[in-house]
């Protein structure tokens, strides 16, 4: 028994002492780190032994470059790769601080276009004040119901009180030739809104963290953020939805209908929006405890091929697009209002459990705070979201009735207010396409929002949007006002645009 005990000790402390940690000290650098870790991996050192522990102290990490997280990184469920912050809001990692889409003009203050042509290119507009005038490096930001555009302005005419403005390529050409969304010109507020601005950015880094097919890597403790947003400066911004910028679209000018959708006529191929983190090629690749901050584009993007992963206990505050994004939005070189049926199995069981998001989408109003594309078996459970411009939790896409492989996806527990800031056409929950087995339930969403430049009103608790079908809706509440204690959302305030039959209401 003695010579048992002994071999069992022995056991036991020869794999305690064998567990790799590597600390790094401000000034260090985070690529060495990572380096020595991956040699430790890759001859199989005694190091790996029970995972391999990269903790760094309290601090600023300036990234010139992303730390790059590969295959030869590979943790296991037995040996994870971890890394973490000696101190959770302490331990930064980091672009430069001024690193967003900074405005010398307020984004505040939207004015009403006079015309929008289509044939010209051109936006008319009243009058700006001389200094405005005597600007260089202008963009016209305008509001389309459910998206904006960032215009970079190549000319403005002035004809007494009117302004003409022409626009460069290649955000001229998208925005005149798509034809959804664009300005309406006599429609109601928000159809027709724009602002003059100028930027002070420069180009700085966007990508902080790239995990491309590395598995079982966990992030702990941290803070990330001060990322910067590009694309603007040189092409402009003109979106879809939900943030995406197109690269290529216009309207089928003979025949539109195509087999799938008889009333079809617009055609968009999109790009994913650049992230501060991104996700793609892994499984077991989580986040506890991580503050993303003040971050210009997407905070979090689980690309593609990705399954098995959490986000916990992480707060999201201050994020210029969307904070947590998953799955493929069937980006180019697809088209993206085809119905596929293959991409929901490249991202599945993404599981985002109590977080909070403050302050989503705000350099890109058409971002929000959840945005889940084609997914099976996700859950977006116990999350507390407040103050988006469009949606607070968006998941599907496709806009279609058709089978596309999403199903089993729920929406629990989650508290979602201060929505639709600026936007309309949108949801505290948000829907697109048939998921069966899905359920929306138990969730409190406040009142939309009152919107300064969007009046119709198109704003819901729960929007079913483009043929949504396959959900159970159950017991999710609303606050009238503030004064007023929760109840039931009833059926009838349940936003809905050309609903499945298998939705099933047990408000």
């Amino acid at each position: 028994m003695k010579q048992l005990l002994t071999s069992i000790f022995l056991l036991l402390t020869t794999h305690l002492s064998y567990a790799g940690e590597i600390f790094v000290n401000p000034g260090e650098s985070l690529h060495e780190a990572l380096r020595k870790a991956r040699e430790w991996r890759r001859t199989n050192a005694p190091q790996c032994h029970g995972g391999i522990t990269i903790t760094i102290k309290a601090g600023r990490y300036y990234m010139n470059e992303p730390l790059f997280i590969r295959p030869e990184d590979n943790g296991t469920e037995e040996s994870p790769l971890v890394i973490r912050g000696e101190e959770y809001t302490h331990t930064i990692i980091c672009g430069d601080v001024k690193q967003q889409h900074t405005q010398l003009f307020p984004k505040e203050g939207m004015e009403r276009m006079i015309d929008f042509n289509t044939t010209d290119r051109t936006i008319t507009i009243p009058t700006p004040p001389k200094e405005v005038l005597d600007t260089k490096h202008l963009e016209m930001v305008v509001h389309q119901r459910w998206a904006i555009a960032i215009l970079r302005v190549k000319d403005m005419i002035v004809q007494g009180d009117k302004t003409v403005v022409s626009f460069m390529e290649p955000e001229s050409r998208l925005e005149f030739e798509h034809p959804w969304p664009q300005p309406v010109i006599g429609g109601e507020r928000g159809n027709s809104s724009f602002l003059l601005r100028t930027t002070e950015q420069h180009d700085g880094i966007e990508k902080l963290i790239i995990v491309d097919g590395a598995n079982y890597v966990q992030f702990k403790d941290l803070t990330i953020e001060n990322t910067c947003w590009n694309r603007p400066l040189h092409k402009g911004h003109v979106t879809l939805q939900g943030g995406f910028p197109l690269i290529d679209a216009y309207k089928l000018k003979e025949n539109p209908g195509l087999p799938w959708d008889d009333g079809l006529e617009n055609q968009a191929w999109v790009e994913r929006p650049v992230s501060a983190v991104t996700v793609r090629n892994a499984h077991h690749v989580d986040f506890e405890g991580i503050l993303f901050h003040h971050l210009a584009a997407t905070a979090l993007d689980y690309v593609y091929n990705v399954s098995d992963c959490t986000i916990t206990g992480c707060g999201f505050e201050h994020i210029g697009g969307t904070a947590i994004m998953a799955g493929s939005f069937a980006e180019s070189p697809m088209e993206v209002h085809r119905p596929y049926t293959h991409l929901a199995e490249r991202c599945k069981n993404v599981k985002v459990h109590r977080n909070n998001f403050f302050w989503c989408g705000e350099e890109d109003w058409g971002a929000v705070a959840i945005g889940f594309g084609y997914v099976k078996d996700c859950t977006i459970s116990e999350n507390w979201v407040v103050h988006t411009n469009y949606s607070g939790i968006c998941i599907g896409w496709g806009w279609t009735p058709l089978d596309t492989g999403m199903k089993n996806n729920r929406i629990i527990g989650n508290k979602v207010s201060d929505y639709a800031c600026q936007l309309y056409d949108a949801g505290g929950i948000y829907t697109l396409s048939n998921q069966p087995n899905s359920f929306i339930c138990d969730n409190e969403i406040s009142q939309p929002a009152k919107a300064p430049y969007a009046t119709n009103f198109r704003g819901f608790c729960i929007y079913l949007d483009a043929r949504t079908d396959g959900f159970t809706i159950d017991n999710n509440k609303t606050a009238v006002s503030a004064d007023r204690p929760d109840r039931l959302i009833r059926r009838d305030e349940i936003g809905d645009n050309h609903p499945g039959p298998n939705l099933i209401f047990k408000q």
